[in-house]
C-alpha cells in the first residue's frame, strides 16, 4: 500500500463536503452521555412523540405478510398514489403517480435531484442561515453556492427581490426550505408566487424543501407545487420524518416533472434501489389515515415554542427572533463572544455541553457567526432545566 497524504488518495469530491455539524454533535453528546453525564439535549432535530401506532402496526403488519422483497424503484404505486393524494387534498397541486418517487429519506431526494441537476459550475442560490446539509450537497455536485443573506431584524426573511438580484447567467437552481430549519422562517404566500414566477420564466430549477410544510405556525400550509403551471421547474422535496414522527424509518419523497422523476428514478435504481418494502406500507398509512396526529403534534408543538421563547427572555445578553414554523429556535448569542475566552459560537456550544452539559448547535454550521439552534421538542420540564443550566453557565461569563 502506497502512503502519502489522504488527498492523493481519495476522489476530489469528498474533500469538498464536511461531516454534518448536527452529527457531530451528537456524537460527542453520545460520548459525554456514556460517561455518565445527565445532558438536556437540544441538539437533535426530531420530534419527541413516538410514531403513531397506525403507522406502526401497518409496517408490522406488512412485515407479517413477508411484503420484504424488492420493489420498484420508485416505491410500489400505492404509496406514490397516496403521497400524490396527499398533497393534492393539502396544497392543491396536481402531480401523476408517475410524476412521485419515494426515497429513503428525504435527504436523499434532496441530494439525488441536486445530482441530476447540477453540474460542475452551475449556480444554485441558498439563503442563509441554511440547513447543514444543502451547502455540502451542492459542492458534491460540483455546484457553486451561492450564499443569499438574510436579516435577523426581519426574521431571516427571503423575499423574491432579494433572490432576483441573486441570480445570474449561471443560476441553475434554487434552494427554498420553508418553514426554514434552523431560525423558523417563512417565505411568505407572496413572495413564493413571485419566487416560482421568476424561476419559471428564467428556466431555473426550484428546489422546495417542504419537511416542515405541515409545521407552519404564520398561518395556512403553502406549497410551491400549487402552482402548477410551473411544474416543469419546480421539485418538491418531502419528508414523512416530521410530520409523522417517523425520523428513523427514513420516508422521503420527490414530486416533480415525469422528465425529472424519470432521471431519479434511473440514479435511484443505481444507488439505493428502493425504499424498505415495508417502510412504504406504513408511509401509506401515515398518508391515508386521518390526519389527527398531526394537528395535534403541530398544537403542542407550539406550546414547546412559546415556553422555550419565554425562557429565553429571561436570560439576559440573549435575543432571539420567533419562528413561524418548524420546531428550532436560533437565538443570539454575540453578547458573550469574546467573554470567558470564548471567541465563537462553536466554542459556546462546546463549553455548554462540557460544563453546563446542554447540547446545542452552533451557528457556524448554518452560515452565521453568533448564534446557536436549540430543538425544542422535548418535554416542559426539560426546557426549563436546560434553559436555566444556559442562564447559570452564562451569567458566569458575564
Amino acid at each position: 500500500m502506497t502512503t502519502g497524504s489522504s488527498s492523493h488518495v481519495f476522489a476530489d469530491r469528498i474533500g469538498r463536503i464536511e461531516v454534518s455539524a448536527t452529527m457531530a454533535v451528537a456524537a460527542e453528546a453520545a460520548k459525554l452521555r456514556a460517561q455518565g453525564a445527565s445532558l438536556v439535549d437540544f441538539g437533535a432535530g426530531e420530534p419527541h412523540f413516538p410514531t403513531p401506532q397506525h403507522i406502526k402496526d401497518a409496517a408490522i403488519a406488512a412485515i407479517n405478510a413477508n411484503f420484504t422483497r424488492y420493489t420498484a424503484v420508485p416505491g410500489i404505486p400505492d404509496v406514490r398514489k397516496a403521497i400524490v393524494e396527499r398533497h393534492a387534498a393539502d396544497f392543491g397541486s396536481n402531480y401523476e403517480i408517475s410524476e412521485a418517487i419515494f426515497t429513503t429519506g428525504g435527504k436523499l431526494a434532496l441530494f439525488n435531484t441536486v445530482q441530476i441537476l447540477v453540474d460542475h459550475g452551475d449556480e444554485v442560490i441558498l439563503p442563509v442561515p441554511y440547513w447543514v446539509s444543502f451547502k455540502d450537497i451542492i459542492r458534491y455536485a460540483g455546484g457553486k453556492v451561492v450564499l443569499l443573506e438574510t436579516q435577523e431584524a426581519e426574521n431571516f426573511r427571503i423575499t423574491a427581490d432579494a433572490i432576483e438580484k441573486a441570480i445570474t447567467p449561471k443560476t441553475k437552481a434554487i434552494i427554498l426550505n420553508s418553514p426554514s430549519n434552523p431560525a423558523g422562517s417563512v417565505v411568505s404566500a407572496e413572495d413564493l408566487e413571485r419566487i416560482v414566477r421568476l424561476a419559471h420564466e428564467r428556466k431555473i430549477f426550484l428546489l422546495l424543501d417542504e419537511c416542515y410544510a405541515y409545521l407552519n405556525y404564520a398561518g395556512k400550509p403553502v406549497s410551491g407545487g400549487s402552482y402548477t403551471w410551473a411544474k416543469e421547474h419546480i421539485v418538491i422535496l418531502g419528508s414523512l420524518s416530521k410530520t409523522y414522527a417517523m425520523t428513523g424509518w427514513r420516508a422521503g419523497f420527490a414530486l416533480a416533472s415525469k422528465a425529472i422523476t424519470a432521471n431519479l428514478s434511473k440514479l435511484q435504481s443505481q444507488s439505493t434501489s428502493n425504499a424498505t418494502s415495508f417502510v412504504q406500507k406504513g408511509a401509506i398509512a401515515a398518508l391515508t389515515s386521518s390526519q389527527q396526529c398531526v394537528a395535534e403534534f403541530r398544537a403542542e408543538f407550539i406550546d414547546l415554542r412559546d415556553q422555550m421563547l419565554a425562557r429565553l427572555a429571561e436570560i439576559p445578553g440573549v435575543t432571539c427572533t420567533k419562528p413561524e414554523g418548524a420546531f428550532y429556535v436560533y437565538p443570539n448569542i454575540s453578547a458573550f463572544l469574546g467573554k470567558g475566552g470564548i471567541k465563537t459560537a462553536t466554542e459556546l456550544a462546546t463549553r455548554l455541553l462540557h460544563e453546563a452539559h446542554v447540547v446545542t448547535v452552533p451557528g457556524e454550521a448554518f452560515g452565521t457567526a453568533e448564534h446557536i439552534r436549540l430543538s425544542y421538542p422535548v418535554t416542559k420540564q426539560n426546557i426549563d432545566e436546560g434553559t436555566r443550566r444556559m442562564k447559570e453557565f452564562l451569567a458566569r461569563l458575564a
